[in-house]
C-alpha cells in the first residue's frame, strides 16, 4: 500500500516524481531511480544504485516508511610515472529515500536483494486494520 499524498497533488505523482522523500535523481548521476510494479500481492521496487557496494546499503522500515539509504566513499587517483599527480578526484555522499508502505507492514515481510547495481525491494500488501469505534459515555447524576 504504497501512499502518495493526496491532497495537494495528482494521487501518483509521488509514486513517479525524483523528488518523492529523496534527493533529485539527475543531481545524483541516476541514483536512486526507482521503478515501482503492483503485483497481486504486493509491490516490486527496483531501485537503481550504480557503484554502490552491498555493505554500504541500509534498508529500515519505521513508522510505516521504508526508507533505503546508502553512503559512496571514490577516489579516482591518477599518477604518472613519477608518482606525481595529474588528477585526483574524490567524492563522497550520501542519499536515501523513502516510501509509505503501511504500519500493518512489518520488517520481517519485506524481502531485499542486491545484484548488479539494482537493489529489488518485496513490499506484500496488507490490509489496513479497522478502526473499531468505541462509545465514551459521560456519566450522567441525578
Amino acid at each position: 500500500m504504497l501512499m502518495p499524498t493526496l491532497f495537494t497533488r495528482n494521487f501518483f505523482d509521488d509514486a513517479f516524481d525524483p523528488f518523492y522523500h529523496g534527493h533529485r535523481a539527475e543531481n545524483s548521476n541516476g541514483l536512486m531511480r526507482t521503478d515501482i510494479k503492483e503485483t497481486n500481492t504486493g509491490y516490486e521496487l527496483a531501485i537503481d544504485m550504480p557503484g554502490v557496494k552491498k555493505e554500504d546499503l541500509k534498508a529500515e522500515l519505521k513508522d510505516g516508511y521504508l526508507t533505503v539509504s546508502a553512503v559512496t566513499n571514490k577516489s579516482n587517483d591518477q599518477k604518472d610515472e613519477e608518482g606525481t599527480y595529474i588528477c585526483r578526484e574524490r567524492y563522497y555522499g550520501s542519499f536515501s529515500r523513502s516510501f509509505y508502505v503501511g504500519s500493518e507492514v512489518t520488517q520481517e515481510d519485506i524481502k531485499a536483494t542486491f545484484e548488479n547495481g539494482t537493489l529489488k525491494l518485496t513490499v506484500p500488501k496488507k490490509e489496513a486494520l479497522p478502526q473499531h469505534e468505541e462509545n465514551h459515555y459521560i456519566a450522567i447524576e441525578g
